[in-house]
């Protein structure tokens, strides 16, 4: 059987925070998806990209709302629940932290053009209900 490098399974819980930055991840579970301890996971997480899973996890959140606050038609508190921040003043926090401003001073300064409706990003990152689309839809069963 072949060895898996544990490169490649940092690298597969770096692409789970990328996909799922909005989700309510944890380190105990981004460790299972790299088959080590949490405590190695860490270490082991911070030697190869220079930061822990936590600070990377908060900054691929503050990335996509700044993306989000240049590009949506969204309010600052429907930007922080995209993105998976559960407090607004974290999130402020956290991205004055990155930017050096206030996410409301960052919109002001960079947001140019046509908007996306927000209502079009709030659907596209709405969780969804496997439980429903797995069961036939009844009209069509009938």
């Amino acid at each position: 059987m072949a060895r898996v490098e544990p490169l490649t399974h940092l690298r597969r819980a770096r692409d789970v925070i990328d996909a799922r930055f909005a989700d309510p991840l944890t380190v105990p579970e981004l460790a299972g998806i790299a088959c080590c301890s949490r405590e190695h996971f860490i270490r082991a997480f911070r030697k190869a990209y220079g930061q822990t899973p936590a600070a990377y996890l908060t900054r691929r959140r503050v990335e996509r709302a700044a993306d989000l606050l240049r590009s949506a038609n969204l309010t600052v508190t429907e930007i922080c629940r995209c993105v998976g921040f559960g407090s607004l003043g974290t999130f402020s926090r956290r991205f004055k932290d990155f930017y050096g401003e206030s996410p409301a001073a960052y919109r002001e300064r960079n947001a140019h053009g046509p908007h996306i409706p927000g209502c079009f990003v709030l659907m596209a990152t709405a969780p969804r209900d496997r439980s429903l689309s797995d069961k036939p839809d009844s009209a069509a069963a009938g």
